[in-house]
């Protein structure tokens, strides 16, 4: 067999195996996107963690008659053990828009915490499976208006919360979230 055979052969290969390579298996059972939620839960089950983010686009808005487009993107998170990495699975108005992988899974939630773990760029359903539910948080919500063209914007949910941990020690730690993810992390005296 030549060598140019064997590189088609290999490059066949690879678009057979690649979209499974997008997919996520659960079981023995397979999500892609463009699932439904619901679909997704029966093959995964019930995700450890879930938050919503919203946005609205305007149609019109400098006419008579104005539209509106509510879109909602829902995050889920999976734990699938400490040999696995966490997931997260991105919907768009109920259907699976795309999967992260982001660090490694927990035994149990919430058992893994600690001052390493309060990283900036964490995502909140991370800081659910390695430190559990804060002690307290506050939410700040709020938008973001862009003008898509004439007539025309997209209202961005610009959703922040502070979460206070409590490690024990001598200072308690807040993370401020925006969007879902650590933007800063700092620590205040008991």
């Amino acid at each position: 067999m030549n060598a140019l055979c064997r590189l088609v052969l290999c490059g066949m290969l690879l678009l057979v195996i690649a979209p499974a390579a997008h997919a996520l298996r659960c079981g023995n059972r397979i999500t892609s996107s463009g699932n439904y939620d619901f679909q997704v839960r029966d093959r995964c089950g019930e995700p450890y963690w879930i938050e919503d983010h919203y946005r609205l686009i305007v149609f019109g808005a400098d006419s008579p008659i104005q539209t509106t487009q509510q879109i909602v993107y829902t995050a889920w998170f999976y734990n699938f053990g400490s040999s696995r990495l966490l997931v997260r699975m991105l919907f768009r108005d109920g259907r699976l828009l795309r999967e992260d992988t982001l660090g490694y899974g927990v035994n149990n939630i919430g058992d893994s915490c600690g001052p390493a773990k309060l990283i900036q760029g964490v995502s909140s359903g991370e800081l659910i499976a390695y430190c559990g539910e804060p002690l307290s948080h506050n939410v700040q919500p709020g938008t973001t208006l862009r003008r898509l063209g004439l007539g025309v914007f997209s209202e961005t949910e610009n959703y922040r919360e502070d979460w206070v941990y409590d490690l024990g020690g001598d200072f308690l730690y807040i993370v401020h979230l925006r969007d879902g993810y650590a933007e800063a992390i700092d620590h205040i005296r008991r």
